[in-house]
């Protein structure tokens, strides 16, 4: 199990894997960060971006 810090504040999420990890991130992105979800401005390319720059950061983090 990993447990990574929100890309965006200290909120905390945990999972086995990235996939379970965005899943387990997702409640807490669009309640806190709503304004970062709806922002008309962000192309699919930034999407993949985060994808991209979160999974290196999922794949480095050390076990719990």
């Amino acid at each position: 199990m990993k447990t990574l810090t929100c890309d965006l504040c200290d909120y905390k999420a945990s999972a086995e894997t990235f996939e379970a990890w965005m899943q387990a991130l997702m409640p807490h992105y669009k309640e806190a960060h709503a304004d970062v979800m709806s922002d008309a401005s962000k192309s699919k390319e930034d999407g993949k971006q985060w994808m991209v720059e979160n999974r290196a950061h999922f794949d480095a983090a050390e076990e719990d």
